[in-house]
């Protein structure tokens, strides 16, 4: 695999953005962020609208003149401050009403979306959780949304 040094960037930011409750990432899940990844349930416009902005965030956060300053603070916050972080910026509001997701949509779909197709290649750990439902919706999607998630992290192979 090869990374563009100049996609780095995305690839750590959207690992920030979803470092709350994205077990890939994180130390370890409270009970209350493996019972939400376990509650969502993906659907195939709904992961196309995470993916959609995802995408969207990304480029617009990495364009702040502060956003490595941002996304360190980021990674400290609550689940409910970074909620309120993303519902009260003009842009990210606009980013997730244009894809129909609230904030706690976007906060925890991107981390079970991304989990459920770690799962779905094989990946297992005990910071990786996947409902069985949305186990065999990664499955069963795999070939259209991994293509999709690896663009989103700036990943070229």
């Amino acid at each position: 695999m090869r990374i563009r040094i100049n996609l780095l960037p995305p690839i750590v930011l959207s690992l920030v953005l979803c470092a709350a409750v994205c077990p890939a990432h994180a130390q370890t899940l409270s009970p209350e962020q493996r019972q939400a990844l376990l509650d969502y349930r993906l659907t195939l416009p709904g992961a196309e609208h995470l993916i959609t902005a995802m995408q969207a965030m990304t480029k617009y956060l990495i364009s702040l003149p502060d956003y490595q300053e941002r996304m360190r603070k980021a990674a400290t916050m609550s689940a409910a401050d970074r909620i309120a972080q993303l519902e009260t910026d003009p842009k990210t509001a606009a980013i997730l009403k244009e894809n129909s997701l609230t904030a706690r949509d976007y906060l925890i779909g991107v981390p079970a979306l991304r989990m459920a197709l770690m799962v779905a290649q094989g990946a297992a750990g005990p910071n990786i959780v996947a409902s069985p439902a949305n186990t065999a919706f990664a499955k069963a999607n795999l070939a259209q949304l991994k293509p999709k998630m690896d663009a989103a992290d700036g990943i070229r192979r």
